[in-house]
């Protein structure tokens, strides 16, 4: 008898303690997809929305301000896009196919430059365009026919699929389309350096701006040019610890929750040729 329940209490004390592991687990998973859930991008445009990751997002903009330096038109910036996601699924990485590379998945061996210089990902996207510009009427081109004609790959038609998000991440981030681009991020992971966000959007874009109480204010010549300078400040928000970008009277807000997927009226509204970019202190 005694045996027995020694037995029974030992059973007990077993199923107690895989319940506590399974419950631990779930939470655990619960809480870990939660985060998940919350980082992502949304672009709409044209009443379409499409989302990306984060890093995919901060590339994305990245390529979209370097065509705005260039002067190039959004539909560059689709063909851009849409050979990235293609190639490397908008991820800088350091292998492919033989001995491609980097966000375009270029090749040493056929021209495109270093294996170092290609994983820049500044010099491969303009090391894109640059050939992108070389092919007569790419404005008006298919734009699957325009990438095939940069990257010449084995798969020719394969860039058609990335049409859709390509054009409405292209329309968002350069502005086309205002309050096209919205990031739901959690918190910082560390303070911010302002003059180096400030130094990156005029590289990148060839905007300048000023640093401001803490934050970056940016003058531009028309409305499209803020909304394109907002594109690449809430795209590249994760990067560069931004907490919050108004152009105008609309604000973004960094946040984990639906919240932060809207442009809301702002306090204190600005010119709405102006941008104002807050960072994590």
């Amino acid at each position: 008898m005694h045996r027995r329940r020694r037995r029974l209490r030992a059973a007990g004390a077993v199923v107690a303690l895989a319940a506590l592991f399974a419950g631990a687990f779930f939470a655990v998973t619960r809480w870990l997809g939660g985060v998940a859930a919350t980082s992502e991008c949304i672009a709409t445009a044209a009443g379409t929305s499409f989302s990306l990751e984060v890093d995919q997002t901060g590339n994305a903009a990245l390529i979209a301000a370097i065509a705005h330096k260039r002067g190039l038109p959004a539909r560059a910036v689709t063909i851009a896009l849409a050979t990235a996601l293609q190639e490397s699924k908008l991820r800088n990485i350091a292998h492919g196919d033989l001995d491609s590379v980097g966000l375009f998945q270029q090749r040493p061996s056929q021209g495109w430059g270093t294996e170092a210089q290609i994983l820049d990902p500044v010099y491969a996207t303009n090391a894109f365009f640059d050939a992108l510009v070389k092919v007569k009427g790419y404005e008006t081109m298919d734009i699957a026919a325009a990438a095939q004609r940069v990257q010449r790959s084995g798969f020719p038609t394969a860039y058609a699929k990335h049409e859709g998000i390509a054009r409405v991440f292209a329309s968002a981030l350069t502005g086309e389309t205002p309050r096209g681009v919205v990031c739901r991020l959690g918190d910082p992971s560390a303070p911010s350096a302002p003059t180096t966000a400030a130094a990156e959007l005029t590289r990148l874009s060839g905007e300048r701006g000023i640093l401001q109480d803490g934050g970056l204010a940016v003058s531009t010549d028309s409305a499209r040019t803020a909304w394109a300078v907002a594109g690449w400040a809430v795209g590249r928000a994760e990067l560069n610890a931004v907490t919050s970008v108004q152009v105008g009277d609309r604000v973004w807000t960094r946040g984990s929750d639906d919240a932060a997927t809207t442009w809301a009226s702002a306090d204190q509204p600005i010119g709405a040729t102006q941008v104002r970019v807050s960072f994590a202190r």
